[in-house]
């Protein structure tokens, strides 16, 4: 039954949604600590905690505010709304108080709240209204639908558009010779300092990892990487390429007038959602130079190993390797396959008062309270060996280095592992069995290997599926022949719940909505193997690191492969085959 919309809210006291949510098991009293915790740190609402943390599905938790402050709820996600109502509640206020006027009747508004308990965004919304003769209906939104109706006040087009009216390089007869100014005063200069600053928080909000601005024949061409996949987002006159290149190289802290070379830096600037931290690259093209920014976002939550993707057998044997009091724990992977995430994740669970953690990374991605986190510098000498030598000597229990790149680190890493400590740390192999002949191709002892490894993760991310447009379908007799024979041969006992091996296989593909900028898919999943490292692998080493034997030995450790792990994903409807076959190049 729908609930009646309201004129006035009698907001209940704040901690009632918490009860709700505890009551009806949605989350747990631990969770609502931490979330307490959290928005203390932050100075945030509550309610601003829960829905960043992603912990809660965005329909359930909709539903519990409507249930508890009684007011109907609106899905804005995808509408259109005209500037004449949405500028009703101006930008400022929308943004300070999270809410937005989606509707006119008359002198009738309705706003979406993302939080009806906030107090101040209430009388702001009434102050409006008394000073217009407005009657206001309140309805409860969700915190997604709420950003992407923001981002209707200003487009990243219209933004950039703006900017380009009043920079100092247009086209044609109003263009300016760069030198003439000089670069000084033109990367300097609000308009171009604007554009950046737009294309910068458009790449944050719609979750990129990385900003490409590439010189292309008479134009530059912004690119975000959005789940691995590149999309243009805008096109600018290739006039404004050497402004736009030059307040990046001031931000970073790089050599304006060189061109000649690449460079790399990084700078830091505040947003919104916290602080993000942008790893800058410059490359020399022909007649110009192309600039790539990675993404690392230093406030984004670390996420379980659950919501990462991981389960089963491979959840357990994870979760064992960390308990274990010294060790050496190993993710393999290309560039970009989530092992940073998940190494992580891991610290996560490890980070206790009574342990000290130390880590050595290339760069500090993700900032934890509690854990001592080192960045290498070559520059001056601080490589990963000459770090983890001084790690050492800092009495610590759990130790992480970013990723072993030479004999000289394994061999410190293999030892800091015998001499009583936890190592988690990265090596670029293409599977989990690659990374014991990598190993002693670094020249570490097998015997030392059998003493000190413990386990090894392989990963990659496929792309998610939009929960919002998915739907059942079939697909090619050869490809579901393919997917049951390689899921037929695990052990039915540890299948997944729900999960069905036999024809008709249900499969999904989603269609493409406004939610997934009609993609089909939204966010990423992790696929893995995981090989643990048992008395019949030490053999194996020992006698010289069979490929074959790993392999035998994987498989009668009852675990499954990253494919096969993939295909059940895509059988919960998480993912798509072909997404998994050409991840893992099936």
């Amino acid at each position: 039954m729908a609930i009646p919309a309201t004129k006035t809210i009698n907001i209940p006291a704040g901690s009632n949604l918490l009860d709700y949510l505890i009551a009806h098991n949605i989350a747990t009293l631990e969770q609502i600590e931490q979330w307490k915790r959290e928005a203390q740190a932050k100075s945030k609402s509550i309610i601003e905690i829960i829905e960043e943390a992603k912990e809660i599905k965005d329909d359930e938790l909709l539903q519990a505010k409507s249930r508890v402050f009684n007011l109907p709820t609106i899905d804005l996600f995808g509408r259109v709304i005209s500037v004449e109502v949405l500028k009703l509640i101006p930008e400022e206020i929308a943004t300070n108080y999270k809410m937005i006027c989606f509707s006119r009747t008359g002198s009738e508004i309705s706003i979406g709240m993302v939080d009806p308990g906030d107090y101040k965004a209430i009388e702001a919304s009434e102050y409006i209204a008394r000073k217009n003769s407005f009657r206001i209906k309140y309805y409860v939104i969700n915190l997604t639908a709420y950003k992407y109706v923001l981002r209707q006040y200003e487009s990243l087009s219209n933004e950039v558009e703006e900017a380009l009216k009043g920079t100092v390089a247009g086209d044609g007869e109003h263009s300016v010779d760069i030198s003439e100014k000089g670069f000084d005063e033109i990367v300097r200069a609000a308009p171009v300092a604007k554009m950046v600053s737009s294309i910068l928080a458009h790449a944050v909000e719609g979750k990129a990892s990385d900003v490409h601005i590439e010189p292309v024949a008479e134009e530059t061409r912004v690119r975000y990487r959005v789940d691995g996949i590149l999309h243009t987002s805008l096109v600018l006159p290739r006039t404004i390429h050497p402004s736009i290149v030059a307040r990046i190289k001031v931000l970073s802290n790089l050599k304006i007038d060189e061109t000649r070379v690449p460079q790399d830096g990084r700078f830091r600037k505040k947003f919104e959602s916290g602080d993000v931290d942008f790893r800058v690259s410059t490359l020399p093209v022909v007649e110009n130079e192309k600039v790539v920014m990675r993404i690392l976002d230093t406030s984004s939550n670390v996420l379980k190993l659950e919501r990462l993707g991981f389960w089963g057998k491979n959840l357990e044997r994870i979760k064992d390797s960390i308990k274990r009091p010294h060790g050496m724990f190993l993710i393999t992977g290309p560039t970009g396959s989530g092992k940073s995430t998940t190494l992580y994740a891991l610290l996560h669970i490890l980070n206790k008062e009574s342990v000290n953690i130390v880590t050595l990374e290339d760069p500090v991605e993700y900032y934890q309270k509690g854990i001592n986190q080192s960045q290498v510098n070559p520059d001056v000498g601080l490589t990963f060996a000459r770090g983890l030598r001084s790690i050492l000597r800092q009495d610590p229990d759990i130790i992480m280095v970013g990723e072993i790149r030479d004999g000289e680190t394994a061999e410190l890493a293999v030892h800091a592992s015998l001499t009583g400590h936890i190592v988690l740390s990265t090596l670029h192999t293409n599977d989990a069995f690659g990374a014991v002949p990598r190993l002693v191709d670094m020249d570490i002892e097998p015997f030392l290997l059998t003493s000190s490894l413990n386990l090894v993760m392989a990963q990659r991310l496929v792309r998610r599926l939009c929960d919002n447009c998915k739907e059942e379908i079939h697909i090619p007799k050869r490809y579901e022949d393919h997917v049951l024979n390689e899921v037929s041969k695990l052990d039915k006992q540890a299948l997944p719940k729900g999960i069905k091996i036999t024809k008709p296989v249900k499969f999904y593909k989603g269609k493409g909505c406004v939610r997934c900028a009609n993609t089909g898919y939204k966010g990423r999943v992790a696929i893995s193997e995981v090989l643990e490292v048992s008395e019949e692998l030490k053999k194996i080493i020992l006698s010289g690191s069979d490929l074959d034997a790993i392999k035998g030995e994987f498989q009668r450790q009852g675990m499954y492969y990253m494919v096969q792990d993939g295909f059940i994903k895509a059988l919960q409807g998480l993912t798509t085959v072909e997404e998994v076959m050409k991840i893992t190049k099936e």
